[in-house]
């Protein structure tokens, strides 16, 4: 580029961050968090056909938290890569590590090296069975991963709601019940607003289901969940 529109590397990365963070925050925060028997998603989502929160494989979800396009394809390349990998070797192999490592490759290159960053972070969760630890990994918009313990929060106002999760969560893991209405409490108080069952998107990874662990609840499980 000509000397006139030179910008430094360190401030065109400065701006693409900013931007990226831009189009997280606008968004709604999903938690994902242990309980006693597995793993549980929670996404402030009023839609009922868009979901931010699905199944990968066979003890591995997904949820995604920013602009809808940009983490649907990545849902679905996550799939076709675990679908490869399952087909090619065993089932055994395909691992939530695995996973977050080939999604934190992905937004890393897109993050430097296209103009216009994906203005996405994801969770990729994997629960763990057979006495393996549940797995949390959190992937931000220029490839950078966290593995998280407990809990994870994404999208909207991420800090807030963590904030007030680490205060009430405690080491050892609640009931499904308690810690949905934890999650729920959570969102709200960032929120300032009441979300009733029809505005939540509420998932689990259940370690004791026989074949695949994930179960998408429905809005009469949740109310009596949160009524319980």
């Amino acid at each position: 580029m000509p000397l006139p529109y030179y910008v430094s590397p360190e401030q065109m990365m400065q701006d693409k961050a900013e931007y990226a963070k831009k189009g997280i925050a606008k968004g709604r925060s999903i938690i994902a968090m242990e309980y006693t028997d597995g793993v549980l998603l929670t996404a402030d989502n009023p839609s009922s056909s868009l979901h931010k929160i699905s199944e990968v494989y066979d003890n591995i979800a997904f949820a995604g938290a920013g602009k809808y396009s940009e983490f649907e394809n990545l849902r679905k390349a996550g799939i076709r890569h675990a679908d490869l990998k399952g087909f090619m070797y065993s089932r055994e192999d395909v691992t939530g590590r695995s996973l977050a490592n080939a999604y934190s490759q992905s937004l890393g290159t897109i993050f430097s090296q296209e103009i216009k960053p994906l203005e996405v972070e994801i969770l990729v969760v994997q629960v763990g069975v057979n006495h393996h630890p549940n797995e949390i990994y959190r992937i931000s918009f220029d490839g950078s991963i966290i593995d998280e313990k407990n809990f994870s929060v994404i999208g909207g106002k991420a800090e807030a709601v963590q904030s007030i999760l680490k205060d009430k969560t405690s080491t050892e893991p609640a009931a499904l019940g308690p810690a949905l209405a934890l999650c729920v409490s959570a969102l709200e108080q960032t929120a300032n607003l009441k979300l009733s069952p029809e505005g939540l998107e509420v998932a689990i990874l259940d370690r004791n289901r026989v074949g695949r662990k994930f179960r998408r609840l429905s809005v009469a499980d949740i109310g009596r969940l949160l009524s319980g």
